[in-house]
């Protein structure tokens, strides 16, 4: 490949992917069964001439490949309002990808579609989350992949024999004890994405064990816990005791070794992280947003359930954001018709963070994603308030911030 036997793009692949080794600590590469792309996001002309130079060159993909979303609703862009011209570069790009033989998944939650890689299984995935959840739910192995190197991971099906690849990299090093919560506190959906954003910055660049953690949270709960995590920090890979495959115990996530240090998590604490996810003064409410991680098939129609019956109130803004597979089942299900009634924009391929679809003028973001909330003033130019998925539907309705009464309270 790097002599150019395999075309010239597939050589420039190799050169990108031997030139990027050393910076991992890697002396060699390893082979990969499967590839997630990022790059597929617009953002800016340097992306989009790297994407469609390579499909000029005949770059094709030799391993299944997903792609993240992208900053278009491929069938739905017109009714969204998003410029023609933008759209239309955006539409490209994911064309590209298309073109080099990437399934046109489009969502940042491939681990809940048919793609999903399994234990030990050696991948190259971008996409914080993503790469998270693969990393802790899963078990396969994966580092962060950036934009141009994952598509050049992909076309290879080659990565640097090093970090997270490899088996020590991936043990603990530090040990996070969960203090006295009460009890009904572990059982709700905004615990985890809470717990999430606070264990990000905690972190750091370790790896860390989280132990005792009395629950088994659904998939759905631990991928808003580790979206949050990587959004506030830059985890790859936590352990959670008894939920990740390589952490059965304690021990075992540490090999065997003593933490180099060790953590406690409080109420108070959580608290505190619960209190900074919201930014926003006064009560009015702009916006509306679900679906960061893209929304499963479970969440929409959660969702559906909540809204059946209800209208959102004038001027309020409210987004679904989803993959096209889910969409399509809701829509045969008949919940399409139920969300869109109350008034919610259910858009796929794509989120309110990567697509211009909030009106300029908004300036209130409520949302039930730690990562929404994050992302929110920094690349949005909005204050976020954190809430329930309950209190978001609530305050759709109503035009207003509502809050209900929970354990957070005590």
């Amino acid at each position: 490949m790097l002599a150019g036997d395999a075309g010239p793009a597939m050589q420039l692949a190799m050169r990108i992917v031997c030139r990027m080794a050393p910076l991992y600590g890697a002396g060699s590469l390893l082979p990969v069964t499967r590839a997630h792309i990022d790059g597929v996001i617009l953002a800016g002309d340097a992306g989009l001439e790297f994407a469609e130079g390579l499909a000029e060159l005949g770059g094709r993909v030799t391993v299944p490949t997903t792609l993240n979303v992208m900053s278009m609703d491929r069938e739905r862009w017109r009714d969204w309002g998003q410029d023609p011209a933008y759209a239309d570069r955006a539409r490209r790009l994911g064309q590209a990808y298309l073109r080099m033989g990437a399934a046109p998944t489009f969502t940042c939650a491939p681990y809940q579609t048919a793609a999903a890689p399994v234990f030990g299984e050696q991948i190259a995935w971008s996409e914080s989350n993503a790469v998270a959840f693969a990393n802790s739910v899963i078990g396969a192995r994966t580092n962060r992949y950036g934009d141009f190197l994952d598509i050049c991971c992909a076309l290879t099906g080659r990565v640097p024999a090093a970090g997270l690849h490899l088996d020590e990299p991936r043990l603990a090093t530090m040990v996070i004890q969960l203090g006295s919560l009460p009890a009904t506190l572990v059982q709700r959906d905004d615990f985890y994405p809470i717990l999430g954003y606070l264990l990000g910055p905690l972190l750091g660049d370790e790896v860390g064990v989280v132990t005792g953690l009395d629950a088994e949270p659904s998939a759905d709960q631990l991928k808003a816990l580790l979206a949050a995590a990587a959004s506030s920090g830059s985890v790859a890979l936590l352990h959670l005791e008894g939920i990740t495959p390589e952490a059965p115990t304690l021990s075992e996530a540490l090999g065997g070794r003593n933490p180099t240090r060790r953590e406690r998590i409080t109420f108070e604490s959580l608290k505190q992280a619960r209190a900074a996810l919201t930014t926003a003064a006064g009560g009015v409410v702009d916006v509306v947003a679900f679906g960061s991680p893209h929304c499963s098939l479970a969440e929409a129609r959660q969702l559906a359930s909540l809204m059946a019956g209800h209208r959102a109130a004038p001027g309020v803004e409210v987004f679904v954001t989803t993959s096209r597979a889910v969409r399509d089942l809701l829509d045969r299900s008949g919940e399409l018709a139920i969300l869109e009634a109350f008034g919610a924009r259910v858009t796929a391929d794509t989120c309110i963070v990567v697509a211009p679809l909030i009106r300029a003028e908004a300036r209130t973001l409520m949302t039930n994603s730690a990562k929404y909330a994050h992302y929110g003033p920094g690349l949005l130019g909005v204050d976020s308030v954190f809430a329930t998925t309950e209190e978001c539907v609530d305050s759709a309705a109503a035009g207003t911030i509502v809050r209900h009464a929970s354990p957070w309270d005590d």
